[in-house]
């Protein structure tokens, strides 16, 4: 009888156990300071540490038990691929972990459709991950940072979140990092899938969740980089009217893994590019077309060069070509991984 009683109370302490969440900065606004309360551009992005973000809410804690770890302290148009590296395999080693019940990471606005993406393939655990970011530093009047902070850290300690890869959370919106992009450059609802919609909403301090991603991604994804020590080089040329074949000369000549060509329309590419994918992919490049227009899908076209995107826009692209070339430089598999990922 006393094994049974001590078998339920082991239980009962397990159900009401309060989750570890783990709060990963690497900068941005929402770490930004100004010299004015009503100052929200020319500021100093990553001027504060975790440590200051997670004191400025307390409220977290009657949420989760919020420990935090200083990866960068940076404005995210100074993201690079070491650093990104270096976040999923911290993120893998904490989610591996059997005290550790999800992850939180803050992060600039800038580069915010590209970091999440990352990890989307790279992260090899269900538990939830959470990017979440602000439009206005933490010093301005009506900061959102605090309030997005609380929301991603409520999302990432609700049961309810594991499983649906990556997301990204501001505003009350609950996105998919393979969808979320920055469609404004200074609104504060500035995150959006535009034509897929949020996988939930956050109503009364509560994630509601609505939907969740078909595309594959985290511990179904091909994709391991815990052992990476350094990701290859993928350059974005952009399409447009006189664009010059000698950008791709340029991409060959400082050795290029890969190119992106953000094309107009569905990708189209005009005739300078047309030469200069066909120079790249002779050299051994591997070339894919995107779309510059921000949405919608680039269709295979036997009478263009290059591997196409799907639905990814060119920043997205980028990071799919990235990490696919960690496993295999043939065409076929890749562009198999453009339209599953």
């Amino acid at each position: 009888m006393a094994t049974v009683l001590l078998v339920m109370s082991t239980c009962a302490l397990s159900a009401t156990k309060t989750p570890h969440i783990v709060i990963l900065a690497t900068g941005g606004t929402i770490a930004g300071s100004a010299a004015s309360n009503t100052q929200t551009t020319g500021y100093k992005a990553g001027a504060l540490g975790v440590d200051t973000l997670i004191n400025a809410v307390p409220e977290m804690k009657k949420i989760a038990d919020v420990t935090g770890e200083q990866i960068a302290n940076i404005g995210s148009e100074n993201m690079t691929s070491d650093i990104i590296l270096k976040l999923s395999q911290r993120v893998n080693a904490l989610l591996a972990r059997d005290d550790v019940d999800g992850v939180v990471i803050t992060h600039g606005t800038d580069t915010l459709d590209e970091t999440p993406y990352f990890l989307n393939l790279t992260v090899k655990s269900n538990k939830p991950v959470v990017f979440t970011a602000s439009m206005r530093p933490a010093t301005a009047i009506s900061a959102d940072g605090p309030m997005n902070l609380l929301d991603a850290v409520t999302v990432a300690a609700d049961p309810d979140a594991k499983g649906r890869g990556v997301m990204v959370v501001l505003n009350d919106r609950i996105g998919a990092a393979r969808f979320m992009t920055k469609t404004n450059a200074t609104t504060l609802d500035t995150f959006k899938a535009p034509e897929e919609g949020y996988l939930g909403v956050i109503v009364g301090g509560k994630p509601q969740f609505e939907t969740r991603v078909d595309k594959i991604h985290t511990l179904r994804s091909v994709f391991d980089v815990r052992n990476v020590k350094k990701l290859p080089q993928v350059v974005i040329i952009y399409g447009y009217q006189d664009d010059p074949e000698y950008f791709y000369d340029a991409a060959i000549a400082h050795h290029a893994d890969g190119i992106v060509y953000a094309g107009t329309g569905a990708g189209s590419v005009s005739v300078r590019s047309d030469a200069g994918i066909r120079k790249a992919e002779k050299a051994g490049i591997i070339v894919v077309r995107a779309s510059r227009t921000g949405s919608g899908v680039v269709p295979p076209d036997a009478g263009q060069p290059g591997l196409v995107s799907d639905s990814l826009n060119p920043a997205k692209a980028r990071i799919l070509l990235m990490t696919a070339l960690t496993q295999t430089h043939n065409p076929e598999l890749i562009q198999q991984y453009f339209h599953t990922y």
